[in-house]
């Protein structure tokens, strides 16, 4: 078994150290979020940092990187304080990984991928079409991770679509029934499968 201890990771090539550090901690969600500026331009980009906060009120977080250059999700979500979640399918992973490219603010990423916006319910930011799984967020709040200069988004579920046939009579999501990815690491897609579902846990007699 390979041992990195603390110098060994100080000494890595950045490269290296990206990815082990963003691999090696799991598969993570695989999210588009979808913002539109105040003057009207559409922005589209794949995060894999979205994270469950709290069922009521229906709460989700993610991680913003440094805002040391320009973040035009951030900017977006702030000045309209709007955004949406879009799950990602098998047949779209190439398309979705492109939204990471930095484009100006001025250019869409739906311009640059076979990706398409779509408008619902006077939902100012858009959803991306035929998405499975599409969630309205109002920005909430933000919080700064001094450690690494980070920022802690907060974002309250205002919409939910899912596919029917993704939605099951318990509530519960089937997410591989829509071939929704998940992601390793920065760049790779990977399918998962339900191996089994149980019931809540309670301590044994």
């Amino acid at each position: 078994m390979h041992h990195f201890e603390k110098q060994d990771l100080e000494s890595l090539s950045k490269i290296y150290r990206l990815n082990l550090i963003n691999s090696v901690t799991g598969y993570k969600s695989a999210h588009l979020v979808g913002t539109v500026s105040a003057s009207g331009n559409e922005n589209l980009a794949v995060f894999s940092s979205i994270i469950h906060l709290g069922s009521n009120p229906a709460l989700i977080g993610f991680i913003l990187r440094p805002t040391t250059v320009p973040r035009h999700s951030h900017a977006n979500m702030k000045s309209t304080g709007v955004f949406t979640l879009n799950a990602i399918t098998k047949s779209e992973i190439k398309d979705a990984h492109h939204t990471s490219a930095k484009y100006p603010e001025d250019i869409s990423e739906f311009d640059q991928t076979n990706l398409k916006s779509e408008k619902k319910a006077n939902w100012v930011a858009p959803y991306v079409k035929g998405a499975p799984i599409q969630i309205g967020c109002s920005y909430v709040n933000e919080y700064p991770i001094v450690e690494n200069d980070t920022i802690l988004i907060i974002g309250k579920m205002e919409h939910i679509y899912i596919e029917d046939t993704l939605l099951g009579k318990d509530g519960w999501v089937q997410l591989d029934q829509g071939e929704i990815v998940t992601i390793n690491g920065l760049d790779g897609y990977a399918l998962p499968t339900l191996l089994e579902r149980f019931e809540y846990a309670r301590p044994k007699k």
